[in-house]
C-alpha cells in the first residue's frame, strides 16, 4: 500500500522538462524537515498499486509522463513497485527525489536530485538533471556531487526576489554549467 497526498494532471513547472504535460503522483512523507519547504505532502489516503495506477489512468489515459514526488518518494518502500506498475503501463516515469536514499532504478527513468543536507553517492551519479535550491546563497557544497551533468539547476526558493537575483547572477557568472530553473506553475496558479 502507498500513502498519497494527492494524484493530479498538470504541466511540469520546474526544470528541464518544464512545460511538458504530466500526471503528478504526490507520494506522503519526507524523511527530511526542510523550513522552507512549500508542498504539502501530508497523508490523504492509503492506496494499492493498481489503484493509484487506476489513478493515474483517470486523471490522464493518454498523457505518457507520469512524475513522482513528494515528500521523498523513496521514503515509502513500495515506490519501487509503482514506477514498474506505471512502466507496464506504458508511462515514461520521472522521480524527483532530495536524493537521500539509494534506491536501483531502469535507465529509462528520469531523475531529478535537489540535494538538501545529504545525499547518497549512488543517488547523485545516477541523477539526470540536478535542482540545487538557491536560498540566499547557491548551495555549491553540493556540485562535486554532479561531475557528470554539463548543466545544473538553480531554482530560487519560493520565487523570491533576492533568490531569484542571487541564482540569476551566479548563472550569468557561469554560463557554460548552469541555468536558472523558476517554478513557472507558480506564476500561472495551477498545482
Amino acid at each position: 500500500m502507498l500513502q498519497i497526498a494527492e494524484i493530479f494532471y498538470t504541466i511540469q513547472g520546474e526544470g528541464t522538462w518544464t512545460g511538458t504535460p504530466a500526471v503528478f503522483v504526490r507520494l506522503a512523507g519526507c524523511n527530511l524537515s526542510c523550513d522552507f519547504c512549500d508542498t504539502d505532502y501530508s497523508l490523504k489516503r492509503v492506496m494499492s498499486l493498481a489503484d493509484v495506477v487506476a489513478a493515474v489512468r483517470d486523471a490522464s489515459p493518454t498523457c505518457p509522463m507520469v512524475v513522482l514526488t513528494g515528500g521523498e518518494p523513496f521514503a515509502q518502500a513500495e515506490s519501487l513497485a509503482l514506477v514498474d506498475a506505471l512502466r507496464r503501463d506504458g508511462r515514461r516515469v520521472h522521480i524527483e527525489s532530495n536524493g537521500t536514499i539509494a534506491a536501483p532504478l531502469p535507465a529509462d527513468v528520469w531523475l531529478c536530485v535537489s540535494p538538501k543536507e545529504r545525499v547518497d553517492a549512488r543517488m547523485a551519479a545516477r541523477a539526470n538533471e540536478a535542482k540545487l535550491i538557491v536560498d540566499d546563497r547557491v548551495p555549491e557544497e553540493h556540485l562535486s556531487l554532479f561531475p557528470h551533468l554539463s548543466t545544473v539547476l538553480l531554482q530560487p526558493e519560493g520565487n523570491k526576489a533576492r533568490n531569484v537575483r542571487i541564482a540569476m547572477e551566479y548563472a550569468q557568472a557561469h554560463p557554460e554549467r548552469f541555468r536558472l530553473s523558476l517554478q513557472t506553475h507558480k506564476f500561472i496558479g495551477i498545482p
